[in-house]
């Protein structure tokens, strides 16, 4: 998460990746949007290949740092936790679907094989 500082100027891209940058967040929001727009730990550790649990955590806490994601708890044993989308991380599935649209056309024009996720 950015900390607040008024007298120092921010890139605005530096900024955007920052929050959605990296190898998994854009996945996590993607898949969470495309799941009635709540997940729990379990089912995303499933749906994200080769992920780590200790990656996966630390992905989820950034997301969550950063307003993109809520996690709620239920006062159960075992416990269930289940994570949704904030409006702030809602508004960025149009801009993830462009850049997946984007990704696909080059792809297809490199003739490399596309892969689709199991939430497609």
């Amino acid at each position: 998460m950015l900390k607040k500082s008024t007298d120092e100027p921010v890139c605005v891209l530096d900024y955007a990746f920052r929050r959605i940058g990296g190898k998994y967040k854009g996945r996590i929001l993607w898949y969470i949007h495309k799941r009635d727009g709540v997940l729990r730990y379990g089912e995303l550790k499933k749906m994200i290949r080769n992920i780590t649990s200790k990656m996966l955590t630390q992905t989820l806490r950034e997301l969550e740092d950063d307003q993109l994601i809520k996690r709620k708890v239920y006062p159960e044993v075992p416990p269930r936790v289940e994570y949704s989308l904030t409006e702030s991380g809602q508004s960025l599935i149009p801009l993830i679907d462009h850049l997946g649209a984007w990704a696909t056309e080059q792809l297809k024009k490199e003739n490399h094989p596309l892969i689709y996720s199991v939430s497609d």
